[in-house]
């Protein structure tokens, strides 16, 4: 690895955090989309309803309404399981360039075993 790797200047950091937040919110739209769907024909919920389920159990927060059926109840279960990846998922996308900016800032690329 070259010795001389400059970082980036602050405009293409933030161009690079800006690609990876716009990453990051995507994900979090498409999951919140497969909740809503999900609750509102699964779960047989309203809309509304369906939106703040989705919501609550995306940012971790729990369920909200109960699930009546078996269909809805094995929904939410996988849909709380998928939450918790997506959430974990995110986090990473968001912070990677500020992790990478870090190592580079700390030479951790220049440490030779």
């Amino acid at each position: 690895m070259k010795k001389n790797k400059n970082i980036l200047p602050p405009k293409a950091f933030a161009k690079r955090v800006s690609k990876y937040a716009f990453y990051s919110i995507i994900l979090l739209i498409i999951s919140l989309g497969i909740g809503v769907f999900g609750y509102h024909f699964v779960g047989a919920l309203g809309w509304i309803d369906s939106l703040y389920n989705a919501s609550m159990i995306l940012t971790g927060m729990g369920p909200v309404n109960e699930m009546k059926t078996e269909a809805a109840k094995l929904f939410a279960s996988f849909y709380a399981l998928f939450s918790g990846v997506v959430f974990l998922s995110t986090v990473a996308i968001f912070f990677a360039p500020f992790a990478h900016r870090l190592m580079h800032l700390l030479r951790i690329d220049d440490i030779e075993d």
